[in-house]
């Protein structure tokens, strides 16, 4: 994988972040219109082996193989080792029609998400078009205040965290970045901790 950092994989237990987006995307989703997920960035397949134990038809996609070897291990058709520097899904997948992307704390890492969005709407459209679910630390006014304030920006962006979180997002900046590529924005939810110093948050967009 193109100058991809191993993240650091050793079990199926979900990663921190769990503890705060799996509700609000379980919240996001229903039976009905979100029918076939694709997982993008699925690390040891945490959030894809919630969802079938649910009932959604769920599948998985990461560049870590230790990560899609773990998730391999318990339900081997349904991950795959996936170098987002391809533009186009594993051979196994392109068959599925996918109708709902979820990809969660992924965008902060990337060199380029315009590609990254670009490839999710191209996934979506093959299929008749479908939604989108991102989850990404959330930045604002008031948080950015309190970092600073607080004397907290080089732990919450440490440069010397290698593979670590290179866009810091905002409500704005993320939905402009969907809506340049013909997304709508439909629902935005803010994650973990208070209002408006949340953890995370979740904007969800269809197409």
């Amino acid at each position: 994988m193109t100058n991809y950092k191993e993240y650091g994989y050793s079990d199926t237990k979900p990663t921190h972040s769990h503890s705060y987006i799996l509700n609000p995307i379980l919240a996001s989703l229903s039976e009905k219109d979100n029918r076939i997920i694709l997982d993008i960035g699925c690390g040891n397949g945490a959030l894809v082996r919630h969802l079938l134990q649910l009932g959604f038809k769920a599948y998985g996609t990461d560049a870590s193989e230790e990560g899609i070897n773990i998730a391999k291990k318990l339900n081997p058709a349904h991950f795959e080792l996936q170098d987002l520097a391809k533009d186009d899904l594993p051979d196994q997948f392109q068959q599925i029609r996918f109708n709902t992307i979820i990809s969660t704390e992924v965008i902060e890492h990337l060199y380029d998400p315009r590609s990254f969005v670009s490839f999710c709407k191209k996934i979506l459209l093959r299929n008749g078009g479908g939604e989108l679910i991102l989850t990404t630390p959330y930045h604002g006014y008031l948080k950015n205040l309190v970092l600073s304030l607080a004397g907290k920006w080089d732990f919450h962006a440490n440069p010397l965290w290698d593979g670590g979180h290179i866009k810091l997002w905002s409500r704005k900046t993320l939905s402009y970045l969907l809506e340049e590529q013909d997304f709508e924005v439909i629902d935005f939810k803010g994650c973990g901790r208070l209002p408006y110093l949340w953890k995370s948050m979740l904007i969800k967009a269809s197409i």
